[in-house]
């Protein structure tokens, strides 16, 4: 670290003095990171990638790669932001070209696949939800899109582990008749939280088919993400307004809805429309649900034009899970405007104006560059961690965005190895024990744990269209 005064001349000096000069505001805004030019995106993105891997630790002798330090109470993550952060550094490295963590990531992303190369590893039986699978699925299928390095022949590829998500979740077990359909939030019954169905466990899913059906240029994916949006309207998850609440019970056939809104649910949903309007060639339909949704997400989660998580973060009593969610929202509005250029114009001077106040935040301490998560106060809020990190790393590397090609697809470029029955060995969670841990969700544990197992069949249903 060098500081910009000739008072500083001796590594001795330069250790006791840091953390005096951090009080002085000229030390503050000499530090702040800047994003006016191409060069000086790339060196605060290099600088935030650092920061955002700091917080792991899974590469390191005897931990887990994979996973932030966690679930609660070993560490502050569950394990779905381990597969969320893979995303964030995917998209780093194919903005700025660095390759500095590619073996890492890739490391971890195979590490976490389980024994059925569906993300769905046995050790977080006891706390997986949907959205959580889904969260690395996306990343795998992020992977293929931007042509990451793909993993040696003999591991699982990309597309395949994308293909595989989606397989296990479009299985009839997944999808019951309660509130006439939809994905439950949970996957194993035992687990708490399996008779709530939630936006952003569809929205994952919805996600998924879309990217897939463009990628593959395949009309039965297309089919699944049109169902997903046309349930999650019907049953009032999303309204006429375009507003995405959280979930609701099915004991209530859907009818007690929880009308708490978060900027990831908006996020997800936008960038499978922005999918579906590509993949449809410009179906009015589409492009009708994709301009209304970002309209709404404009009008809910941007204040004065800077992103803003309106469900916790005027009182900041935003969870770990929500101190992340303002980094999706800022990477997926980003890709939205290549799969669909007819967005940029209103997106992307939103998101420049964004990232900046998001940078003039991050002044915290030990160096003057640690980030907050209060973007649209001006001031380092002392909410620190990996979310508020991959926050400020998504929206600042995504500025780079006129400088790489769009996603591609397996007739564009895409090099990723696919298989229409990736999935199709994996646990239906009918008839094995779930094996639980002291890591799991609250009041996961004291449920009777009921016997699970099973087996997927094979989708043939998708064996047209490669």
């Amino acid at each position: 670290m060098s500081f910009l005064t000739n008072a500083i001349m001796t590594s001795r000096l330069s250790r006791v003095l840091p953390a005096a000069l951090l009080l002085t505001g000229d030390l503050v805004l000499a530090q702040t990171y800047k994003i006016d030019s191409d060069d000086d995106i790339i060196s605060a993105s290099k600088s935030l990638a650092q920061n955002a891997m700091s917080y792991y630790h899974g590469n390191e002798t005897g931990q887990t790669p994979g996973i932030l330090p966690g679930p609660p109470p070993a560490g502050d993550y569950y394990w779905w932001e381990g597969g969320a952060l893979w995303g964030a550094m995917i998209d780093y490295w194919h903005y700025t070209g660095d390759t500095t963590y590619n073996d890492v990531v890739t490391q971890a992303m195979l590490w976490q696949t389980g024994p059925n190369q569906d993300y769905m590893p046995p050790n977080v039986t006891a706390s997986l939800g949907n959205d959580d699978q889904g969260f690395w699925g996306m990343s795998a299928m992020l992977a293929a899109e931007v042509n990451f390095p793909d993993p040696p022949p003999d591991q699982p590829q990309w597309l395949s582990l994308a293909q595989a998500v989606f397989n296990t979740q479009a299985d009839p077990g997944r999808h019951d008749d309660t509130c006439g359909g939809g994905l439950r939030w949970q996957i194993p019954f035992s687990n708490n939280g399996y008779d709530y169905k939630n936006s952003i466990a569809n929205g994952c899913f919805f996600n998924l088919g879309a990217r897939l059906a463009r990628y593959l240029n395949n009309q039965t994916y297309a089919d699944w993400a049109e169902k997903t949006w046309d349930w999650v309207q019907s049953v009032g998850l999303m309204d006429g307004e375009y507003r995405i609440y959280d979930g609701a019970h099915v004991e209530t056939n859907c009818t007690d809805i929880n009308r708490a809104q978060f900027s990831y649910n908006n996020a997800v949903y936008l960038l499978g429309a922005a999918y579906m309007y590509n993949y449809t060639d410009a179906d009015p339909k589409w492009e009708q649900r994709m301009n209304g949704l970002l309209d709404a997400t404009i009008r809910d989660f941007f204040h004065n034009n800077v992103a803003f998580e309106i469900a916790c973060e005027q009182q900041m009593t935003c969870t770990t899970d929500m101190l992340s969610f303002k980094g999706y929202l800022h990477r997926w509005m980003t890709t939205m405007t290549q799969i669909a250029p007819i967005t940029s114009g209103k997106v992307l001077p939103l998101l420049q104006q964004s990232a900046q106040a998001a940078v003039n935040q991050c002044t915290g301490p030990p160096d003057g560059k640690t980030c907050g998560f209060q973007w649209s106060s001006g001031t380092f809020d002392d909410s620190v961690g990996a979310g508020q990190t991959m926050n400020v790393l998504g929206a600042v590397s995504s500025l780079l965005v006129g400088k790489v090609k769009p996603p591609v697809t397996n007739a564009s470029g895409g090099t990723s190895s696919g298989n229409f029955n990736a999935g199709s060995g994996s646990d239906s969670f009918t008839n094995t024990p779930a094996p639980i841990t002291t890591g799991d969700r609250a009041g996961a544990g004291i449920l009777t744990v009921l016997v699970l197992g099973g087996a997927i069949g094979t989708f043939t249903w998708m064996s047209t269209g490669a």
